[in-house]
């Protein structure tokens, strides 16, 4: 299995330690993997990704060519890095901060990410998380448990509010 995952948005989503952390939660399960970000030169709020390949095989380019999942957490994002988006991928983008995802060969999931980070978490930086466990709910790519231990790892302080992200990113695949 070779996974091409793009994550991307707005610099001061979180983006680039989800990318972080999905990329170490692939490493505990003994999988190779290569991750690579960039963002604008605003920063916070700007345009950022993340990009993580996943393989059970060795992996010789470090870039993502053809996305298998795309995550656009702003319209921006959506709009600026679909292009080679990977036929029969998968787009995963916010509901209200993406009105419209350009048509493609891919499916298109849209969900409240920000809106459950903000008003049922009470915290908007927990979108990530929350982005992460929809991720792989929907194309399960790493095990939850190391995903769990990831994530408890990037944040030993805020481990409760993160396991709950991870709850809801989960609950979101299931609607």
């Amino acid at each position: 299995m070779k996974r091409e995952i793009r994550l991307s948005g707005s610099g001061g989503q979180g983006l680039i330690t989800a990318g972080i952390i999905l990329a170490q939660a692939a490493v505990l399960d003994d999988k190779n993997a290569v991750q690579t970000q960039s963002y604008g030169p605003e920063a916070r709020g700007g345009a950022a990704k993340a990009e993580v390949i996943i393989s059970d095989e060795e992996i010789y380019y470090p870039k993502v060519t053809s996305p298998d999942i795309l995550i656009a957490l702003t319209q921006e994002a959506a709009n600026k890095y679909i292009s080679d988006m990977g036929e029969g991928g998968l787009v995963i983008a916010d509901n209200i901060l993406v009105e419209s995802v350009p048509t493609g060969n891919y499916k298109v999931f849209k969900a409240p990410i920000l809106s459950i980070a903000s008003d049922i978490l009470g915290s908007v930086l927990s979108a990530n998380i929350v982005t992460l466990a929809l991720l792989n709910a929907l194309r399960p790519t790493v095990s939850a448990a190391s995903l769990e231990k990831a994530v408890a790892n990037a944040f030993p302080k805020k481990a409760e509010l993160n396991m709950r992200a991870l709850s809801e990113g989960t609950k979101l695949a299931l609607v």
